[in-house]
């Protein structure tokens, strides 16, 4: 069949392949003269090929960290370790469309940190992703445990919102003869108790659903002497007890990790009758204090042994009893017994040593004997022993100086106070008084640190000291 070449080139609505089919045989290429439709290949263009996926990184923020150790992941690999505070990023970027899930593969090695993250997972859009938070912080207790003269501990659920203790049950213990100090594992699983008669440091794990302490063996003889006060550093891995004797010592004891058990390993000399002792919030140094020398001691710890080196000692004032150290580690707080008074020293970042200058002092009331410092480091207050009452003093966030607040006594008619203790959050205080043989449980005020009274609860008698689980 053959067309007119006109037809071609006047068609507007023809396909253009077709036109260019027609034009190639009005060329007169044909045998047929022109007459023939030859059919020709269609070029058509090259679509130009799609740029590469874009990537974007995965960063954030973390606060309230102290210590080493921990470590965060991006979709189960690409291992973060982050050391302190501030901003950081995965090294590998995530294409656009891909999933992101950030999360805490290991836990830093201070045991009264817990970190979480918000925000942390969803799909990479067309800009990087930058608000992963990982906020670290003490965990709350569940459980307080009361020391008792009379060889018991008396164990109470905590109310998460009032701080309230409730229904006391007593945890079966046997031969702490005369206690003098209890403390907790920073992970809430072990309770410890160091006897003053039974020549012995007593080891018991804490249920975790209802808080109840079982006893671990028999207890560890303490090598001379008779025990003042433990504590447990906040990596969890070394009981210190400060003995009183005819050669005053600080002794270490590791502890086991998954039974809780201790075993002595080394000792250092302190001065008569230590009545203060207290571990960094890094688990660093230990202070001790020296009632009779009237000295407080600051002693490094090694990291592989626990085992102490003395950094620094300082002349106090008489009858220097309690010794804390703020949240930071960066202030000293010494009270005075004899000298209704309290001292804040400066703490060496680098070697722990408590520095004799600069030192910030204020009058308590009579007799302080327990040191309390809150969890913004704002605040700190002393149970008074001899006229029963709490003094709060405000804290100069540059210099540690110490400042009564107005007014200074925070709590009175306070029934003979003999330990005072904030909660892990640092919303309650719990005040411990011999007489009437009860707990005290007090909220903080924010902004000025006042105490406002919550609750009180019986206790065994002649109630010592207090410790959390939970």
């Amino acid at each position: 069949m053959s067309f007119p070449c006109h037809t071609f080139l006047s068609g507007r609505r023809l396909w253009a392949a077709a036109f260019l089919v027609a034009l190639a045989s009005c060329g007169g290429g044909g045998g047929d003269g022109g007459a023939g439709f030859v059919a020709l290949p269609v070029s058509t263009a090259p679509t130009a090929p799609e740029g590469p996926t874009p990537h974007h990184s995965v960063s954030g923020t973390v606060s309230g960290l102290l210590g080493t150790g921990l470590v965060l992941q991006n979709n189960a690999g690409d291992d973060l370790v982050v050391a302190a505070d501030g901003s950081f990023t995965f090294p590998t970027s995530v294409a656009k469309g891909g999933a992101y899930a950030v999360t805490v593969k290991a836990q830093p090695k201070i045991l009264t940190r817990t970190c979480t993250v918000s925000q942390g997972s969803g799909t990479m859009a067309d800009a990087a992703v930058t608000d992963v938070s990982v906020a670290c912080a003490a965990p709350a207790a569940r459980f307080a445990h009361v020391l008792n003269n009379d060889s018991t501990v008396s164990s109470y659920p905590i109310d998460a919102v009032s701080g309230a203790l409730g229904t006391a049950f007593n945890s079966p213990t046997s031969m702490l003869g005369f206690p003098a100090g209890i403390a907790a594992h920073p992970s809430g699983r072990f309770v410890y108790v160091a006897g003053f008669s039974s020549g012995a440091v007593h080891a018991f794990s804490a249920d975790t659903a209802s808080g109840r302490l079982s006893q671990i063996g028999s207890g560890v003889a303490i090598p001379g002497g008779s025990a003042r006060r433990i504590v447990v550093d906040p990596t969890g891995r070394f009981a210190y007890v400060a003995i009183a004797g005819s050669g005053s010592r600080l002794l270490t004891y590791a502890i086991d990790q998954v039974s809780g058990a201790l075993s002595f390993s080394s000792s250092v000399a302190v001065g008569a009758n230590p009545l203060g002792l207290t571990v960094d919030p890094m688990g660093r140094f230990v202070y001790v204090t020296s009632e009779i020398d009237d000295n407080v001691r600051a002693f490094a710890i090694d990291d592989t042994s626990g085992s102490l080196g003395a950094v620094s000692l300082v002349n106090t004032g008489p009858a220097p009893s309690p010794v804390a150290v703020d949240p930071a580690g960066r202030f000293a707080y010494v009270a005075n017994r004899n000298a209704d008074s309290l001292s804040s020293y400066p703490i060496d970042a680098t070697s722990g040593a408590l520095s004799a200058g600069g030192v910030s002092t204020v009058r308590t009331g009579r007799g302080p004997i327990s040191i309390a410092t809150d969890a913004t480091g704002r605040f700190v207050y002393t149970a008074d022993y001899s006229d029963g009452t709490v003094s709060g003093f405000t804290v100069d966030a540059a210099s540690g100086a110490l400042a009564p607040m107005t007014p200074s006594v925070v709590a009175s008619n306070v029934n003979v106070p003999v330990s005072i203790v904030l909660d892990p959050t640092g919303r309650f205080v719990y005040v411990v008084q011999l007489g009437g043989d009860t707990v005290s449980v007090y909220g903080i005020d924010a902004m000025s640190g006042a105490l406002n009274a919550k609750s009180s609860s019986r206790t065994g008698m002649v109630p010592l000291g207090i410790a959390f689980s939970r």
